[in-house]
């Protein structure tokens, strides 16, 4: 058993897979994987991780990936507990896979990833305030202090309230085959 993850490049893991030699396992969200990913790839969440399967077969070598490669990286042990041998990770995640040039599978229709919608709210927020307490009342700058009250707790506590109002939003909902 590994407590590391070696890095392959995008060009080293595609002739893997077309090979057979290796399974490509995705580690990211269900909502960053709807939006886009590898064709063919094992998804797996990081979040229930221990209770998926990842269909290996014995001879196949196991390489894990997320959107980057930071967070295969910080989760190493607890990915490579899961793989008999040595454990591998896609060099640059699905960045890194794209700007090699290789092909990925793309819903445009899919909603936004929630953190980026977490993220583009906040920031939204924090500009709106800023410029109401600028130009309006200097009140207003309870708005930017509250979001960032709300982030530093979401940090904090591992729960944001911002991300499980926007689960709720209708574009956020799964969608009916």
């Amino acid at each position: 058993m590994t407590a590391t993850l070696t890095p392959l490049n995008p060009a080293d893991v595609q002739a893997r897979l077309r090979s057979g030699r290796a399974r490509l396992v995705d580690i990211r969200e269900p909502d960053e994987f709807a939006r886009e990913h590898i064709p063919g790839v094992a998804h797996a969440p990081l979040s229930g991780f221990e209770d998926a399967h990842l269909g290996i077969k014995a001879d196949q070598d196991v390489i894990f990936m997320c959107r980057s490669g930071m967070r295969t990286q910080s989760n190493c042990g607890r990915l490579a507990a899961r793989v008999d041998g040595e454990a591998f990770v896609l060099d640059g995640g699905l960045q890194g896979w794209k700007d090699a040039g290789l092909p990925t599978s793309v819903d445009k229709k899919a909603p936004l990833e929630l953190m980026r919608q977490v993220q583009i709210i906040a920031g939204s927020l924090v500009v709106i305030g800023a410029l109401m307490a600028w130009l309006v009342h200097p009140g207003w700058i309870a708005l930017p202090a509250f979001v960032g009250a709300g982030l530093f707790m979401a940090g904090a506590t591992g729960f944001c309230g911002m991300a499980r109002l926007l689960m709720l939003a209708p574009w956020n909902r799964p969608r009916v085959a």
